[in-house]
């Protein structure tokens, strides 16, 4: 079996003893092959390689955004069967590899798929897909947000880009700060539509999940929409009002949410929806797999169900 390893070379010492166990377990299994990632967008194109090429396995060594990446490559390639995915957590969150089951340390994770390669267990899972306004669509695994997270998101970034690191207490601190600093509380900019159904308008943010949960701070699991599945379509939990009180509500309720929806008098929900359209009236910050992708006024979202083979 032909597999390539995508990795980034800043890898942490616990990634770097993964892929030296990988590596050696693997001798006997795989004809393995190892990219490093350059730069941003890389991994996306040494996915599509790896299609174009014919690998059987492409193994993704990192956090969301490299799994993003792999999928996105893997399936604009062209190719009639793209590769498998295999997922070895090693970012911040590893929201995607969580929620399949995976451990959250590259070492275990590592163990578990060797397992399933060698035993030939796959699964294969839907994922969502964007396209803002009239550029390019992109493929996402767990979720996409308009609106006030993906502000969020352009902050963590920029703090990143000083060489400060991403753990769950900087997402923290940063959404606090930018709550009552810098976003636009007053003034709803987004209206949901969906095809045969009235828009609902008004509202501050949207989170469009494809599986549950939407995020985790720690270990603690952020559940806004916790009926969203792989298996299923898209769900949306959008707000009305961005006052403390109601906020506070929701954020409380995503906290303690397992089988039911985050409810209240300012809080739409949408279930198992096979595409949504978030339009604003100026244009907002827009995020997919954690992924800040600039400001946009229109952003159409669509599940693509059975879209990817994942080794677990």
């Amino acid at each position: 079996m032909r597999a390539m390893l995508i990795a980034n070379p800043k890898a942490t010492s616990t990634s770097r003893r993964a892929r030296e166990l990988l590596v050696r377990a693997c001798a006997g299994d795989l004809d393995l092959v190892i990219a490093e990632t350059r730069h941003r967008g890389h991994a996306v194109e040494l996915a599509r390689d790896a299609a174009t090429d014919g690998y059987d396995l492409v193994i993704a060594l990192g956090g969301d955004g490299t799994v993003n990446e792999a999928v996105n490559g893997l399936l604009s390639s062209g190719a009639a069967e793209p590769p498998a995915l295999a997922v070895l957590p090693c970012g911040s969150a590893n929201v995607f590899a969580r929620a399949l089951g995976l451990p959250d340390d590259p070492i275990s994770a590592t163990r578990v798929v060797l397992e399933a390669l060698r035993a030939g267990r796959y699964r294969t899972v839907g994922l969502g897909a964007a396209r803002p306004g009239d550029g390019p669509e992109r493929y996402f695994t767990f979720c996409a947000g308009v609106g006030l997270d993906a502000e969020v998101v352009r902050e963590v970034e920029r703090h990143r880009g000083s060489g400060r690191r991403a753990d769950p207490s900087l997402y923290v601190r940063t959404a606090v700060r930018h709550f009552f600093t810098g976003t636009e509380r007053r003034r709803a900019a987004l209206t949901l539509e969906q095809p045969g159904r009235p828009p609902k308008s008004g509202l501050f943010l949207a989170f469009i999940s494809n599986t549950s949960p939407w995020t985790f701070v720690g270990r603690i699991p952020v559940n806004p929409s916790p009926l969203a599945h792989f298996a299923r379509g898209l769900d949306v939990f959008a707000i009305r009002s961005l006052r403390v009180g109601p906020t506070l509500a929701a954020v409380a309720g995503m906290l303690l949410a397992r089988t039911r929806p985050v409810q209240g008098r300012d809080v739409v929900n949408v279930h198992d929806a096979a595409e949504v359209t978030v339009r604003a009236e100026r244009p907002v910050a827009f995020q997919l797999d954690g992924d800040y992708l600039g400001e946009h006024r229109s952003v159409t979202f669509r599940s693509v169900p059975k879209a990817i083979r994942i080794v677990i």
